[in-house]
């Protein structure tokens, strides 16, 4: 159970806004549920009174207990909705501060989480706390309640009270096997969960591709294991639970009927009062209650556990640690980029670099060229820093980038890569992601660069137009434009192309080759392309191969002294 407490405490310090609220709303809770011990106590002494032929004590004990009731009712209701209401505000602040995470994890996280698994932990796990405190608070003051009923009951009837402790002991041992056995059930049950949402979140994103490909009865086949194998966990989970409640009927009906039946024999013998006895058939049906709740709520806080556990996992660092940044900051940067000895290969995958070396000038056209898989690209992932070198360093302007605070990092390198992620919303308010005060202006500069803007003007809602998931209402080379004029105006000093250009038509290219030269005369501009046409012009052409430079230099030297650049030029003019 203290394992099972602490696994509450990373959600507990969110109560810490409202603590004076909480105080005061969770005190009227447990004071009133606490209250409903007095309620067979007052049934008993009215009964009392009836045999006594004292008809006006027995109705005012009545109104007493009228009053008590009716109080505590309204009380605990109001209560429980105000302590309802900030489990809300702290449900959404905790889905919040999960996504705030998510969107601090380092990239090999969303290589080894799927979309359903994080998808989940920010929305159905984060929606378990809503109710789960004020009925923590019920439950503990229920249980309160309870023994200060045993302790009545003990000193009115051994006997009674034996039975009653040892069917508590007993019950016990039957809560708690089943809910260790609901609890691997609901785990099992979340994991199907959590394949079934990415499933479904990968179709509804990749719906053109599934069309096209004609994939759509491999998928329906995947998603119905999927739904059947989630079907066979809800089931499992769900006759379990029909177990549980079954054993609790049994333990509650037993517990009924051998109370009122010793009850009645010991007011039969004169042992006890047949007040004694009106109170224990409302003193039962309490404890019947309690059991009823605390068995509702031993499977739903097995649910809470897995949920808080899953959320913890992200908030805690317990699976993925934040990529760490430093305090230096580029004021006014040059643009020079420098690896040094680095070394790096991807989780469970073999090293693409090592001991590599290269030294990129500022304010020039650079380009880097090489048979796919040789490290082209992971040298722009490795100096946005979506992953980190196992060994060796990468400089901006002489200053290790593991020294730069993440604003200046990202603030002077940006990215065009080859698919863009383009976000569900109008085209202007993609830009307006980067400054949400840029005027339609501004950004229709930037499109005009890019060769867009002539074809957002003729869309019928222009720049107000809603371009779908993943910009699925776009061309590839509409998408890889609008990244472009994006990019364009964040205005950073080291500009990436990763395979920027390879969806264009031929007339884009040359105006977006043209905007690049442009750049190139006072930002630095790096090149990842297959179609060596493209960059011929560079200032300066890398050639990778086995992870290392094997060559560099203008197109021209290229073509006279690497056999390898050649060649490779030369299978491209075949195609």
């Amino acid at each position: 159970m203290k394992g099972k407490i602490k696994e509450l405490m990373p959600v507990l310090k969110y109560f810490g806004k409202y603590k004076s609220k909480m105080i005061i709303f969770s005190s009227i809770l447990f004071i009133t549920n606490l209250s409903y011990a007095l309620l067979g106590y007052l049934i008993g002494e009215a009964t009392s009174f009836i045999t006594k032929n004292e008809i006006k004590l027995c109705l005012l004990f009545l109104l007493i207990y009228f009053i008590v009731e009716i109080t505590a009712d309204i009380l605990g209701n109001l209560a429980k909705n105000k302590i309802n209401h900030v489990q809300s505000k702290v449900a959404r602040t905790v889905g919040y501060d999960v996504y705030s995470k998510m969107l601090e994890m380092p990239a090999t996280a969303f290589e080894d989480m799927s979309s359903g698994q994080i998808i989940n932990r920010i929305t159905h796990d984060t929606d378990k706390l809503v109710g789960q405190v004020q009925i923590v608070i019920r439950i503990v003051s229920q249980i309160i309640s309870s023994l200060l009923i045993l302790v009545y009951i003990i000193k009115k009837s051994l006997v009674i009270a034996g039975v009653i402790i040892v069917f508590l002991i007993s019950y016990y041992w039957v809560v708690k096997y089943y809910t260790k056995k609901l609890n691997e059930l609901n785990k099992q049950r979340k994991k199907e969960n959590d394949r079934f949402t990415n499933i479904t979140t990968e179709s509804v994103r990749g719906i053109r591709e599934i069309k096209t490909l004609n994939i759509e009865s491999s998928l329906r086949k995947n998603v119905k294991t999927i739904i059947d194998n989630l079907l066979n966990a809800s089931y499992n989970e769900m006759d379990t639970g029909r177990n549980y409640y079954i054993m609790q009927a049994i333990f509650c009906t037993i517990l009924e009927v051998g109370t009122f039946m010793i009850a009645a024999y010991l007011v039969y013998v004169g042992n006890v009062s047949l007040a004694f006895f009106m109170s224990m058939t409302y003193y039962i049906y309490r404890y019947i209650y309690i059991i009823e709740n605390i068995t509702d709520f031993s499977s739903n806080f097995e649910d809470l556990l897995v949920s808080l556990n899953r959320i913890s996992e992200i908030l805690g660092n317990k699976l993925y640690e934040d990529t760490k940044y430093g305090l230096s900051v580029i004021n006014n940067p040059e643009g020079r980029v420098e690896f040094k000895n680095v070394s790096f290969g991807y989780p469970n995958e073999k090293e693409i670099l090592k001991d590599f070396n290269i030294n990129f000038e500022p304010n020039k056209k650079i380009a880097i060229v090489g048979p796919s898989g040789e490290g082209k690209s992971t040298l722009f992932n490795l100096l946005t820093r979506l992953f980190d070198p196992s060994k060796g360093e990468i400089l901006i302007d002489g200053v290790n980038i593991n020294n730069l605070t993440k604003t200046s990092l990202r603030k002077n390198v940006s990215i065009i890569r080859q698919d863009p992620f383009i976000f569900n919303r109008s085209i202007l308010d993609n830009f307006r992601l980067l400054d949400e005060n840029v005027s339609l202006k501004e950004v229709r500069k930037y499109t005009k660069m890019a060769s867009i803007d002539e074809y957002i003007e003729s869309l019928p809602n222009k720049y107000d137009t809603i371009l779908g998931e993943g910009g699925v209402n776009l061309s590839g080379g509409q998408k890889q434009r609008l990244a472009i004029a994006r990019t364009l105006m964040k205005k950073s000093k080291i500009i990436l192309f990763d395979e920027a250009t390879s969806a264009l038509d031929n007339e884009s290219q040359e105006v977006i080759k043209e905007a690049i030269n442009e750049f190139a005369k006072d930002h630095t501009v790096l090149i990842i392309a297959h179609r060596l046409s493209t960059i011929k012009d560079a200032d300066v052409i890398y050639v990778i191969k086995g992870g290392k430079v094997i060559a560099s230099g203008k197109h021209q030297k290229l073509m006279k002294d690497c056999e390898f650049y050649k060649n490779l030029y030369k299978k491209e003019e075949l195609k």
